[in-house]
């Protein structure tokens, strides 16, 4: 009784803690991407080395700032929308796996589990913006509402996709039949490699992220569902907002991308546990070393893999601009929702009917394209950054000879 309490409480810490470094690591790199994409000299400069003094700047100004509470609000649905969202978030990491069987709960139907917990999310959301007493909180806390529900029906369909391909919903079983690079379910066939373009477009826009974030919108609604929070209890929003972060993108790198796999055709933990060097027995319990060594580098490469694809989010963010709001729903309602279905359709056809010899040329040719397309693109990366001002990007300096232009000239 008291091992299994104690691994509970254990299970977590763990687990809070990691959503708790995950934000404050998703801080200091939203700063750090906007600057660079900017080119805001700001973030690229001060706060210490790689700038970490300013995000714990911004955290202990947050824990002493003044809390209020509007005099129109609803004192309790104000106190509790936060923490409301914020389990929301933080129950889908209760079934996601870091690593083999790294999982505080390992459950059969573990993909669906962390869609259905983290869809109470809104819940929050909506308390937020209702409990605010102001317009334009609610006006946002609907949006959100409605977008979050919205886009979370095409993205529960594709995954379905790879769950038809693996032929069960346990994601260490999904994880682990996807050991070696090319035998990830995004090279699978055209349908999940469809469906992994699909679904982290919709767990974008469930995230509440640019170009979607139409229930944040400065321009329209001053901060949108959050306009009247501060202090503390704003850290508690955002901290749901990059834990959802987090947990999308896990639940991508598990379904498409091979969970902790680093891309090698064998499993780390029972390779290094096949070492009985490695083993040792300490009052009769046999400890591992080598599947805890294997372990902690497929927790590792998984954590990598997430806050790859958190990347992502913030550097679309960042370069794309904001949607209206009639758009973000039609985008969800008129053209992922059928392409989803068509996707879902598509691959279970093609596990019933297409020969296996043919599948496998199929998911090779998928697999050579993409590493040509991601040669060129990081020679495209490389060459770009390494050219000369007016060679990159010729159109760029076209203005400079005109009268009045006060921006940055050409070089000699």
């Amino acid at each position: 009784m008291w091992f299994v309490l104690l691994a509970i409480i254990t299970a977590f810490v763990l687990m809070f803690g990691f959503l708790l470094v995950s934000a404050i690591f998703c801080v200091w790199l939203e700063r750090k991407v906007a600057g660079r994409i900017q080119d805001r000299l700001g973030p690229t400069r001060v706060g210490g080395k790689f700038g970490w003094l300013q995000t714990l700047a911004d955290g202990m100004k947050l824990l002493v700032k003044e809390d209020s509470i509007p005099a129109a609000a609803d004192q309790m649905l104000f106190r509790v929308g936060p923490y409301i969202a914020l389990v929301g978030a933080f129950m889908g990491f209760l079934a996601l796996p870091f690593g083999f069987f790294a999982v505080p709960v390992d459950l059969n139907i573990a993909v669906f589990f962390m869609l259905a917990a983290m869809s109470t999310e809104v819940f929050g959301i909506i308390l937020i913006g209702y409990g605010s007493g102001s317009k334009w909180s609610l006006f946002g806390a609907m949006r959100a509402a409605a977008q979050m529900v919205s886009y979370e029906i095409p993205m529960a369909l594709c995954v379905l996709v790879p769950i038809v391909v693996a032929g069960t919903m346990n994601l260490n079983q999904v994880a682990i039949q996807q050991l070696g690079l090319w035998n990830w379910y995004v090279f699978h066939d055209p349908f999940t490699f469809g469906a992994f373009w699909v679904y982290f477009t919709c767990a974008t826009a469930s995230c509440k992220r640019a170009p979607f974030d139409l229930e944040e919108a400065e321009s329209e609604l001053v901060a949108g569902f959050h306009t009247e929070y501060s202090g503390f209890r704003w850290l508690v929003i955002f901290m749901a907002e990059y834990g959802s972060m987090v947990a999308v993108s896990g639940i991508a790198n598990m379904m498409f991308l091979g969970g902790w796999s680093t891309g090698l055709p064998v499993e780390l933990a029972t390779l290094f546990g096949d070492y009985a060097a490695l083993q040792f027995t300490i009052g009769g319990t046999i400890v591992d070393l080598g599947m805890g060594l294997g372990n902690t580098i497929n927790v590792i490469v998984f954590i990598f893999k997430c806050w790859f694809l958190v990347f992502i989010m913030m550097w679309v963010r960042w370069t794309l601009p904001r949607l209206r709001i009639d758009q973000v729903m039609m985008t969800c309602l008129k053209y992922l929702v059928p392409i989803s279905c068509v996707l879902l359709m598509g691959v279970s056809l093609w596990q019933l009917l297409l020969p296996a010899w043919l599948s496998d040329v199929c998911r090779w040719l998928i697999f050579a394209g993409c590493m040509l397309g991601l040669a060129w693109f990081i020679r495209t990366l490389v060459t770009f950054a390494s050219s000369k001002p007016g060679e990159g990007m010729p159109g760029m300096w076209r203005t400079t000879g005109l009268a009045g232009y006060q921006g940055a000239q050409q070089g000699p």
